[in-house]
């Protein structure tokens, strides 16, 4: 992202700053905020100003149909506002080798559809000698966040309580701690650690963000396949959809005028199908627009399509019905990674688990009630 907002800049004469955020610290005008920060913007809505606002004052158009239904999770408000710009969103799926399918004697174009039919291939994978048959980034994202999402289930009702505790959820997270002890499932920590694993060829199969497609396809000795995110056949309603988040561009509040007519033609700058697909090419996020969907699709690499079809198909035009995810409230996401390494360290029940991490959570939420929000204007 910084090296585009270097190209906008040096195109337009701008000047242009990107920004992180910092506590204490005000925002700068372009900030980059990862799904794990937005409780800080929460918690200090009067640092930013909302982009449709921001567009308005500008006089550059923002048309909010135009982005699409799939992204629009933590970005718009009660009217379907765009409050933020998302840059870089994606959604989980299963990336596996081929070729390790192919030396555990598996079909390498036929990849799990269910969690219990992953079972089966992951025994055949460690038997072919595979020291990690499976494992995840992001636990709390794809594991409470997703697998809740596709079991019909949703990890936060709309209220703002934590609810990750039910039958599906304790049978799901109970499956995983057989797989650890089996050691057919590698724990190796909270955010993407995991996917370094995959690329080496040490770990067969990996679920993880669609976008890190863009970082596996020139692993060696990985012949990489993509599949939907496995679900519970057993759930009552069928496989739902999952979901989708990443990072988006936060617009730091006042500033001037003439800043502000610069961050907007940037917007408009990031919004152009050029620009989505050389973004979907080089990091692998989810054009924004229908428009940068179809360009995506006629000049990107075979397996990035095949990936974009994969994501697409998962997400099923619902990717936002749930604004809030537990992966994005940090303090209670904290507590649900300490709870699941619990389960998979053998020292905890699944149920007794989920339990403590969602009555810890509410208790965050109950003292903390700015957190519950899903977006903070």
């Amino acid at each position: 992202m910084q090296a585009v907002v270097d190209r906008f800049n040096k195109e337009t004469g701008g000047n242009l700053k990107l920004g992180r955020l910092e506590k204490n610290e005000r925002p700068a005008g372009l900030n980059l905020i990862h799904p794990y920060e937005v409780s800080d913007v929460l918690t200090q809505a009067k640092n930013f100003i909302p982009l449709y606002e921001m567009m308005s004052k500008a006089g550059q158009p923002l048309n909010a149909g135009d982005l699409s239904g799939d992204l629009k999770a933590g970005v718009v408000d009660a009217k379907g506002r765009l409050v933020a710009l998302p840059v870089a969103y994606s959604t989980p799926v299963l990336f596996y080798n081929k070729n390790a399918f192919r030396k555990a004697n598996l079909d390498p174009d036929k990849p799990p559809q269910t969690w219990f039919e992953m079972q089966g291939m992951l025994d055949k994978l460690q038997s072919a000698g595979y020291s990690c048959p499976y494992a995840t980034s992001w636990p709390v994202w794809v594991h409470i966040d997703n697998v809740s999402a596709v079991s019909g289930l949703p990890s936060i009702t709309e209220k703002g309580v934590l609810a990750f505790n039910g039958l599906p959820q304790v049978k799901h997270i109970a499956m995983m701690a057989t797989w650890t002890k089996a050691n057919y499932f590698r724990h190796f920590g909270r955010g993407a650690e995991a996917s370094a694993k995959f690329s080496s060829g040490e770990c067969a199969m990996i679920t993880t963000d669609s976008r890190e497609q863009a970082d596996f396809r020139d692993a060696k000795g990985v012949d990489l396949g993509v599949a939907p995110l496995p679900y519970h056949d057993d759930v009552y309603g069928g496989r739902q959809n999952t979901l989708a988040d990443g990072f988006a561009l936060w617009i730091g509040a006042g500033r001037s005028a003439a800043d502000y007519k610069q961050a907007a033609k940037f917007v408009s700058f990031m919004l152009s199908p050029e620009m989505q697909v050389e973004l979907v090419s080089v990091y692998g996020g989810l054009p924004m627009t229908a428009a940068a969907r179809a360009a995506a699709r006629s000049k990107l690499l075979k397996e990035g399509q095949a990936t974009l079809e994969v994501a697409y198909g998962s997400l099923k035009g619902k990717g936002a019905a749930q604004s809030r995810h537990v992966s994005d409230i940090d303090p209670v996401r904290i507590i649900a990674d300490e709870e699941l390494e619990a389960v998979w360290a053998n020292k905890v029940p699944a149920k007794a688990a989920l339990d403590t991490a969602v009555s810890r959570g509410n208790a965050v939420l109950a003292a903390k009630p700015a957190l519950k929000k899903s977006q903070p204007f």
